[in-house]
């Protein structure tokens, strides 16, 4: 049975409620779509994450957010984007993936499938797509990634007391694991192929990561890159040569990038050096 809508929105994350609610109180009959549940991509940040904007600039639909501190946590953002899309009544159809979009301009056909395995069938006269930039992680492309011991997302650290851990990067999300992994009493190993901690991390976090490494807390490795991940220990290249070291669990947190492959099968192109849609100057569409 094919429903029938005036948008589609695909993606519930707070630039899809924000369509949502736009759409909705211009009188446009309107449902989104979510693979995940509702702000899916801060369900996944680190569970004691701090923002590090202030709460007016998380806000949509006109709604006030507030916080207990002068940046709002992971928490109080998810009970947030809650409450707003259950003020507004939005309609979002969540562990619900799309699998492909058809039709044209006015008259799409949008063919999904839900967490039972049941299949869908929207109409739907416009397309939003709002899929995010954290859906697909990149990958280090080297054998042994695919073990279980191998992450691309970090939650928490309690898990990991007592283990060999090493971090890939040296970003904010790689700093933030490493310490916290540090606090929890995890002995870390920090991998940059760069020379240094990466000047953009958070001006809070940026000392202490460096002088965790200066006092030998943390070990760091820079100038240097994973070659192998094995069940028990890992492979180092560095200036010096290659090591190897003694490993639990990996958290490869290199960056992720928006699911090109679903964007390109809807017919929108991207430019290769900026992973922009190419769109007209003009009007700005896609």
């Amino acid at each position: 049975m094919t429903e029938r809508f005036d948008a589609l929105v695909v993606g519930a994350g707070p630039t899809g409620l924000a369509c949502g609610i736009d759409l909705q109180q211009r009188g446009v009959n309107t449902v989104l779509v979510e693979k995940g549940c509702v702000v899916n991509s801060i369900y996944h940040y680190p569970t004691n994450m701090t923002f590090f904007t202030t709460p007016e600039l998380l806000e949509i639909g006109n709604i006030p957010m507030t916080s207990l501190n002068d940046k709002p946590n992971r928490t109080e953002a998810l009970k947030y984007y809650r409450k707003v899309a259950e003020h507004f009544h939005l309609d979002i159809r969540q562990y619900e993936r799309v699998d492909r979009i058809a039709g044209e301009d006015g008259s799409f056909q949008v063919f999904t499938t839900d967490r039972l395995g049941c299949h869908h069938i929207y109409q739907a006269r416009k397309i939003i797509l709002a899929t995010g930039y954290y859906d697909v992680p990149n990958r280090l492309g080297m054998p042994g990634e695919d073990l279980d011991k191998v992450m691309h997302y970090y939650k928490e650290a309690h898990p990991y007391y007592n283990q060999d851990v090493a971090v890939i990067g040296a970003k904010n999300s790689a700093a933030i694991a490493a310490l916290e992994l540090h606090w929890s009493g995890a002995r870390v190993t920090l991998i940059h192929r760069g020379a240094a901690i990466s000047g953009s991390v958070k001006y809070w976090i940026k000392p202490n990561i460096e002088n965790r490494i200066r006092q030998g807390e943390i070990r760091a490795y820079f100038n240097s890159r994973l070659v192998e991940i094995l069940k028990d220990s890992i492979r180092v290249a560095t200036p010096e040569g290659e090591i190897s070291l003694q490993n639990d669990f990996v958290f490869a947190l290199v960056g992720y990038r928006p699911d090109l492959v679903f964007l390109n099968s809807t017919g929108i192109s991207i430019e290769p050096a900026t992973l922009r849609p190419r769109t007209d100057p003009q009007t700005l569409e896609s």
